[in-house]
């Protein structure tokens, strides 16, 4: 059995125990990451938004989601232009620092910025650069078999990296663990949409953002333990008003930012680390375990910017987010300089108009320090909607 990587939160205070865990997610060293190398495992790096982990994990590999960092991205600066998103430069750049050392990274075509990734890392990087190219139309009837393929081509390399062939046992094996994940997953949102009070916005942030580093059975492991601990949690709920963030599909929004928000409101639903959980039921284990994660991604899945699927218009989904959450209000945020999230809030603001819902925007980037501003404007939001 494989040591845990993540340890001393046994016992813990939950405060402390989420202060412990806080330090993991925001350190751009990987610590975790880097104990799993000094056993002799080794890692695999996929950008954003989503990738079936499920491949990766059944070859032994690490599966870890590569995120920003709260660095000046000054070893990253000449390798792009000036006005690209804070994460597609701080993550190259704490990997340019050694921060984390990887075997394998996979990027996606979802932006102009991040369909350019590959070819920077692997002109940086002595390990392989890859592309997964995700269906550009959802709703063809090719697109299960093109994306069985897909994942077929990238086994292959990743079969390369562990030195062995993978079976569909191990496959198979791989995803029933993911779909206990996903499970845990979304009991800590269901658990945020009745209880908000027992689980805050940045607390879940903390949780998801373990989710993309450490292996996935410890990270089930913990959860387990840990939500019934929440569950029995002697907090009370507060006169706040409920919120829904939408925005943080990518490039995630700092912690802080999300403490500034829960002072003033109940964040009760967002799509922060989305990818984590995009699958939105359990992928089946019966036949071929390649096309089960396809079928999938395109028929059980949830909704982002960057798939673009007729069924799923994205202003519609958001106001069925806020519906299920019972929300009063929504808060649109957007990395700066990322095209698809600034698109986006045009349909959405539009729609939320029509809905007589009311909306706070905003913008972030990862190595943002400063929320005195966001805090007041959130203040006078949350005021003229409860006094007007």
């Amino acid at each position: 059995m494989t040591p845990r990587l993540f340890t001393g939160w046994e016992g813990l205070p939950l405060e402390r125990l989420f202060g412990r865990a806080r330090d993991l997610v925001e350190n751009p060293h990987y610590p975790t990451v880097a104990a799993w190398r000094a056993q002799g495992g080794k890692v695999l790096g996929h950008f954003q938004v989503y990738f079936p982990e499920e491949l990766a994990h059944a070859a032994g590999l690490l599966p870890v989601k590569i995120r920003g960092a709260a660095t000046e991205g000054m070893e990253a600066e000449s390798r792009f232009g000036s006005y690209l998103c804070s994460i597609i430069k701080t993550s190259l750049d704490v990997a340019l620092s050694k921060g984390i050392e990887l075997d394998l990274f996979v990027t996606h075509p979802i932006c102009d910025a991040a369909r350019n990734l590959g070819a920077i890392w692997g002109r940086n990087f002595p390990y392989k650069s890859q592309i997964l190219y995700l269906p550009q139309n959802a709703n063809s009837r090719h697109a299960p078999d093109y994306l069985t393929h897909e994942y077929r081509r990238l086994l292959a390399d990743i079969e390369a990296i562990a030195g062995r062939k993978i079976t569909d046992e191990a496959l198979s094996a791989a995803i029933a663990l993911y779909n206990e994940s996903r499970a845990l997953l979304r009991r800590l949102y269901v658990m945020r949409r009745a209880t908000p009070w027992l689980l805050s916005g940045d607390e879940c942030l903390i949780l998801t953002g373990l989710a993309g580093f450490l292996p996935r059975a410890e990270w089930n492991a913990f959860v387990t333990t840990l939500i019934p601990r929440l569950e029995s949690r002697p907090a009370k709920a507060q006169d706040k008003m409920r919120v829904v963030l939408e925005g943080g599909f990518c490039e995630v929004p700092p912690i802080d930012l999300l403490q500034t928000i829960s002072r003033s409101c109940y964040v009760v639903d967002d799509d922060l680390n989305i990818g984590l959980r995009y699958l939105v039921d359990d992928v089946a284990l019966a036949g071929d375990p390649l096309r089960n994660l396809a079928d999938a991604y395109l028929e059980h899945s949830s909704y982002s910017p960057v798939q673009h699927d007729l069924r799923k218009p994205k202003e519609k989904m958001l106001l069925e987010r806020i519906e299920n959450a019972r929300a009063e209000a929504a808060i649109l945020v957007a990395a700066k300089m990322c095209e698809p999230g600034l698109d986006e809030q045009v349909a959405y603001t539009k729609a939320l108009d029509e809905a007589k819902i009311p909306y706070f925007i905003s913008e972030f980037e990862e190595n943002q320090n400063s929320f005195d501003d966001l805090a007041i404007q959130l203040e006078t939001f949350v005021e003229n909607i409860l006094f007007d």
